[in-house]
């Protein structure tokens, strides 16, 4: 298939082209390139697929240098006509959109950046796939959608009425806005919550790279909620599989849909919401004394209030992905923990 991926700089995108590429797909990479975190490590995901920085140019498509079948363009979402051009230049086949603005905390500090990527950006995705026979468009949701609710694990058959971030917001709006095209355009549309990814190039942001940053250069480290959290750590291997399959699998009508009492996670459209986690909650401190054992030497802990917009617990219902795709991520913790750090360790040089 000609499949195009956006957000390919980022961590799980980057991830995503690996895959399509190792199994014969033709894809086409978008990214802009912004500096929400380092572009340095950006550039060395792109490059790792053979897309080098001192070619790239706006607007401006890069052969890969390592495989044939892959182009990169920097270009923004946001950019109606440029995308409505690339779309019908392309045809492509299918749509991996995971591009977005991301981060709970940053979208108190900067609002408008995820209405222009995360709103205006996802309506420009949807309009060229609806104008270009898309055959599925799979999009990334987050377990942040979750939000004040208290019942777990989070199923895809909950409400979501209630989310406390406004990243978290745009990406439930994200979801309200494909159903309205798997509707009324017949798309095949299909949304992936994403439970706390981490792996080798992740985001740093994110509290793996954090710790391990910290405690490998001497630094304390910021315990939110005085370490009372927990998470759904998923490796990164895990969810790129759940994306492949989801890819692969086009959402289609659920035939005994029910509107008097209606499953948020199906329709009468072509629509699915999928949960990617591992479905097993992991204390923060213990998730902590992982990091502590691949780096070798304990933390300095920081204590400190919950953040705003931050959740107590994450907790991935994975039954729907199970039964729809054969899948359950199964990365057991302290190897992915280690994996993580040990590449820390050489692309940062450290000992």
């Amino acid at each position: 298939m000609k499949i195009l991926v956006t957000g390919t700089a980022g961590f799980i995108g980057s991830y995503v082209v690996q895959r399509l590429l190792e199994r014969g797909d033709e894809v086409v990479g978008l990214d802009n390139i912004n500096d929400y975190y380092d572009v340095n490590l950006k550039h060395g995901r792109l490059e790792k697929a053979g897309i080098k920085k001192d070619q790239l140019a706006w607007y401006k498509f890069i052969q890969s240098d390592k495989h044939p079948n892959y182009r990169f363009i920097q270009m923004n979402l946001e950019d109606k006509q440029a995308m409505q051009m690339l779309f019908a230049n392309e045809k492509f086949d299918r749509v991996c959109h995971l591009a977005a603005q991301a981060g709970v905390r940053y979208s108190i500090e900067n609002p408008q950046a995820y209405i222009q990527s995360n709103i205006d950006g996802f309506l420009n995705i949807l309009e060229a796939c609806r104008w270009n026979a898309i055959e599925h468009l799979v999009y990334a949701s987050s377990s942040s959608v979750y939000g004040l609710n208290g019942k777990v694990p989070f199923s895809e058959k909950d409400s979501i009425a209630h989310p406390v971030s406004l990243y978290a917001a745009s990406k439930k709006s994200n979801e309200l806005m494909a159903h309205a095209y798997s509707h009324l355009y017949n798309l095949p549309t299909t949304g992936l919550r994403f439970f706390t990814v981490y792996g080798p190039w992740g985001r740093p942001d994110m509290s793996p790279f954090l710790f391990a940053d910290a405690i490998l250069n001497d630094r304390p480290i910021d315990v939110f909620n005085n370490g009372d959290m927990l998470r759904d750590f998923t490796y990164i291997d895990d969810i790129i599989e759940g994306v492949i399959r989801c890819i692969d699998k086009v959402a289609l009508p659920a035939t005994e849909w029910d509107a008097q009492n209606p499953d948020p996670s199906t329709s009468t459209a072509p629509y699915r919401l999928y949960n990617i986690g591992n479905s097993s909650p992991v204390k923060l401190m213990d998730f902590i004394q992982a990091i502590e054992s691949a780096c070798g030497k304990e933390a300095v802990k920081n204590y400190l209030p919950m953040q705003p917009g931050d959740v107590y617990q994450t907790d991935a219902d994975t039954t729907a992905l199970e039964q729809d795709m054969g899948y359950k991520p199964a990365k057991n913790l302290y190897e992915g923990i280690k994996e993580t750090v040990d590449w820390f360790k050489e692309y940062y040089k450290l000992q």
